[in-house]
């Protein structure tokens, strides 16, 4: 299965969630959480960090998100979570 970069059409496709995953945070600018203040990677982490560290009703209010907007991200992160190895992308953005 390949992996689409989603973030602003920028379309790059690679054979591993981690890889996209690691695409995102490096290639891509951080983004301000709109709840919170703090800085985080595009993409996947932001919207893990959104959907962790934050309830869906700060998300909606903060973001103007639809609930389907909301059940689409979070189906994205369940399916993301399935396949991704989250200590292997770690280690490569440690680097």
């Amino acid at each position: 299965m390949a992996w689409e970069c989603g973030i602003d059409g920028c379309g790059a496709v690679f054979e591993d969630a981690e890889s996209t995953i690691v695409h995102q945070a490096t290639e891509h600018t951080r983004q301000e959480c709109q709840v919170c203040g703090t800085v985080v990677p595009d993409g996947y982490l932001a919207i893990r960090h959104a959907f962790t560290e934050h309830s869906r009703a700060e998300y909606v209010r903060a973001y103007g998100a639809s609930s389907e907007e909301v059940r689409n991200r979070e189906e994205l992160l369940a399916e993301v979570e399935d396949v991704a190895d989250m200590e292997t992308i770690a280690a490569e953005l440690k680097r």
